[in-house]
C-alpha cells in the first residue's frame, strides 16, 4: 500500500515537472465580445513576444503570466487581458478591447471609450460613433462623456445624433442626422429630462413635417423647449 502511494506521488511529481518544462509554442489569441478588431491578432502576439523575448523557446515554469497580462493591458486599445498556458504548451491570451462611444475631432483625434477614457484611433477599423467637436481637453472629458454615454445607450439618440459640440464655456450642442436645426442642451444637468423634451419635440414636428422650419432648439431650461426659426 505504501509502495503504491509512493508510486502515485512519484508519477504525479514527474508529470508536473515534465509539464513545467514543456516548451511554449506560438501564442494563440482570442478576442472576446465585439468582432470589430481595433487591434490585430498579430499586434497582440508581437506584444507578448516583445515582453518575453524568445517566448517560443522558454519553459512554462520560467514564464510570469501576470507580467504578460500587465504588458497587454498597458496597450490603450485593450480593456482587459487574461494569459494562460494550456497543458500542451500553447500560450493563450484572451483579449477584451475597449469600446469607443464617441470620436473627438479637434486639433487632436481620438476616441472616448465607454468608461470615459482616452482611446487612440485604429488603423485597422473605424467605429461609427458621433463626432465630438469644439473645446475638448483629453484630461477633462466628463461632460462630453456623460452626453456620449447617454447617446450610446438610447436608440433614438444613437440613430439621430451625429455630432456633440462643446463650446468654450462648456455648453453642449447636438447636431442631428438630416436636420438643419442645432440642439442646445446647455449644461449636463437634468439631461434625461432634456432628452425627453427633445424626443417629444422631434416626434411632434416629424409628424407635422415641420422639423426643418427651425434653426435652433433650446433645451437649456428643464421644462421648456424654445425654438428659433
Amino acid at each position: 500500500m505504501i509502495f503504491l502511494l509512493g508510486l502515485v506521488v512519484f508519477l504525479f511529481a514527474f508529470s508536473l515537472h515534465r509539464n513545467e518544462q514543456r516548451i511554449l509554442t506560438k501564442p494563440h489569441v482570442k478576442f472576446i465580445g465585439d468582432n470589430n478588431l481595433f487591434i490585430t491578432n498579430e499586434t497582440v502576439s508581437k506584444l507578448l513576444i516583445q515582453n518575453y523575448k524568445g517566448i517560443k523557446n522558454v519553459t512554462k515554469e520560467t514564464l510570469v503570466l501576470n507580467e504578460l497580462e500587465n504588458a497587454l493591458k498597458s496597450n490603450p486599445m485593450i480593456k482587459s487581458a487574461e494569459v494562460y498556458v494550456a497543458v500542451n504548451g500553447t500560450l493563450n491570451a484572451e483579449i477584451e478591447q475597449k469600446t469607443p462611444i464617441a470620436r473627438v475631432s479637434t486639433n487632436a483625434s481620438y476616441y472616448i471609450d465607454d468608461e470615459g477614457f482616452y482611446m487612440p484611433l485604429s488603423n485597422n477599423y473605424s467605429a461609427r460613433v458621433p463626432l465630438v467637436t469644439g473645446y475638448v481637453e483629453k484630461n477633462n472629458l466628463k461632460n462630453v462623456y456623460k452626453v456620449a454615454s447617454k447617446v450610446s445607450q438610447d436608440d433614438f439618440l444613437k440613430k439621430n445624433v451625429i455630432e456633440i459640440h462643446q463650446s468654450a464655456n462648456k455648453k453642449i450642442y447636438l447636431k442631428l442626422r438630416q436636420c438643419k436645426f442645432l440642439v442646445q442642451l446647455g449644461d449636463v444637468n437634468f439631461l434625461n429630462k432634456k432628452i425627453s423634451n427633445l424626443k417629444a419635440f422631434y416626434q411632434k414636428n416629424q409628424k407635422e413635417k415641420t422639423l426643418n422650419n427651425y434653426s435652433k432648439v433650446n433645451l437649456q431650461f428643464e421644462n421648456q423647449v424654445v425654438c428659433s426659426k
